[in-house]
């Protein structure tokens, strides 16, 4: 194995092993005997997961290339079986009951859609964005952007406004790492701004809520803004470093909600402080760097967008997280990758980060 493949592994392994820590911390006190096994049930997802990791690494990226718009299929098929099979968890209907598990087709619908962008902006023979640029504003942007938009509405119908959201930005990223002209990046920009407006009167009420306590989250203190604050002052009593693992008292009392889930980074700043927290991010920063280093060596072009791509997965989904948890991004559900508890969010982005070793033993050949 190479260095950056060394790297990639023993970050996950750290990163996740933090996670398992830390959902047990914020549930080991829950009333509710099945939440005090999350983290069993975290730890059989991570092995799961490995295990997929390897299988992938096996198999050469490039196959991908051939199936990439079969697994777009396979993808929107099962954002359709949602809609009809999929069981009403707290008003939402985003997944599907497989086996003895809950699966959500969402998340790797966020991987499936880079796939697809790096085969359609791949040209076998031609270098980064040569051929894109050649391209009328059809072809570079409205195409692509078609094939986007079809699992962004379902996903908006769950309804899932973050994951939308986070899969709109990931083809913005992706129109630039393709080197789209600029002259058609700002239209899409523009064109998403001046519809903004009329964005809003397609949001549920909740939805509506969150973007309205964003801007003043004391405007409903008890109720849409209640977790933000919570959230808020959890990172505050953190300090400098911490009042130690199992010793903070907004997820062991249980005033923060969704301690384990997508807000479990204000549940480990709680415990580890300022310090524990820099430390956290110098380890996503590595993570993310290792990513796009080897989109830096890949052999050929669509292995260079694929690992942007996942790049552009890790770095967007973490900002948004920790925004999201210290006020900076409304509130909108989105997991921070491999430390908040989901069985889906990990084992995609452990299969995201199989693809990455691929291809870096691509480069190592």
């Amino acid at each position: 194995m190479t260095k950056v493949t060394i790297k990639l592994i023993l970050l996950v392994l750290l990163i996740a092993a933090v996670g398992i820590v830390t959902i047990y911390s914020s549930t080991a006190n829950s009333p509710v005997q099945s939440e005090r096994q999350l983290f069993w049930r975290q730890s059989a997802w991570l092995l799961l997961g490995l295990i997929c990791l390897l299988a992938v690494s096996r198999i050469s990226y490039r196959k991908l290339w051939d199936f990439a718009y079969l697994f777009y299929g396979a993808g929107m098929i099962f954002l359709i079986m949602v809609a009809f099979l999929g069981p009403v968890r707290l008003g939402a209907q985003r997944w599907l009951r497989i086996l003895w598990f809950n699966f959500q087709p969402s998340e790797l619908m966020k991987l499936i859609v880079v796939v697809f962008l790096a085969r359609y902006f791949s040209n076998p023979g031609g270098g980064l964005g040569r051929q894109v640029q050649g391209w009328g504003f059809i072809k570079a942007v409205l195409i692509p952007f078609a094939f986007v938009g079809l699992p962004v509405l379902l996903i908006l119908e769950q309804p899932d406004l973050g994951t939308a959201a986070f899969i709109f930005f990931v083809f913005i990223a992706m129109l630039f790492v393709a080197q789209v002209r600029l002259k058609y990046l700002l239209s899409v920009l523009s064109g998403f701004i001046l519809a903004s407006p009329l964005l809003w009167h397609f949001l549920k009420d909740y939805q509506k809520d969150r973007l309205l306590v964003f801007i003043n989250p004391n405007a409903d203190p008890l109720g849409a803004g209640y977790t933000i604050i919570q959230s808020k002052t959890a990172i505050a009593t953190g300090g400098l470093f911490g009042r130690g693992w199992l010793g903070g008292s907004q997820s062991q009392l249980h005033f923060l909600p969704e301690s384990h889930t997508d807000f479990i980074f204000a549940t480990f700043a709680e415990e580890w402080g300022l310090a524990g927290s820099l430390i956290l991010l110098v380890l996503y920063y590595l993570l993310i760097r290792s990513a796009l280093r080897v989109a830096q060596r890949a052999p050929d072009h669509f292995g260079c967008l694929l690992a942007s791509g996942i790049a552009l997965i890790l770095s967007i989904q973490v900002f948004i997280n920790i925004a999201m948890t210290i006020g900076l991004a409304p509130v909108v559900g989105l997991p921070l990758p491999l430390l908040s508890y989901g069985g889906s969010c990990l084992l995609v982005t452990l299969l995201s980060i199989g693809l990455l070793v691929n291809i870096e033993k691509r480069i190592a050949l």
